[in-house]
């Protein structure tokens, strides 16, 4: 059997998800502290348009998110506004916001081999989506790693989408 090691050892890394009580703020923050720009405005997202499940439910949690590409990995601010969902627990957890998640990516015929894996290797589904550029898995990985883990399988539109952002920065 594999362990999470062994399992995300082969995957790329993706993302850097931090939830964060203040989104403004926060873009305000990376671009004048740390020179991060390129964030586009935030965008309001709602789990059930997307489809995201929560534990295995559909739940009406809402919240702001942007990203941008730097240096290989995405960066992406999200803050819940309302409802339910990870975003929501890890903020009700962590007040002032941190590094909520990790994201690994790669092919979406490749998805259901690395997350079956993982669920056999005992970790716990957060949160699901399957949406066209990507199928998306979260992971209870906190006591592992200290964040969730975020599987993406991206499709070959996903894939377009991806250059699409990397160019933009």
């Amino acid at each position: 059997m594999n362990n999470i090691n062994n399992t995300l050892a082969g995957l790329e890394l993706a993302q850097i998800g931090w939830v964060v009580p203040d989104i403004h703020a926060a873009v305000k923050f990376l671009g004048t502290a740390l020179g991060i720009a390129g964030f586009p405005p935030p965008e309001h997202f709602r789990a059930r348009d997307l489809g995201m499940t929560y534990y295995g439910n559909s739940v009406a949690g809402e919240w702001l998110t942007t990203q941008t590409y730097n240096g290989g990995a995405f960066i992406e601010l999200i803050q819940p506004v309302s409802g339910q969902s990870m975003f929501h627990d890890y903020l009700a957890r962590y007040p002032d916001g941190g590094t909520q998640h990790i994201a690994f990516r790669l092919p979406v015929s490749e998805f259901d081999r690395v997350t079956t894996d993982l669920r056999k290797q005992g970790y716990v589904t957060i949160s699901e989506v399957d949406h066209p550029i990507a199928r998306m898995a979260f992971f209870d990985t906190y006591q592992t790693l200290g964040v969730v883990t975020e599987i993406m399988g991206i499709t070959p539109e996903g894939w377009a989408a991806v250059e699409q952002m990397q160019q933009s920065r």
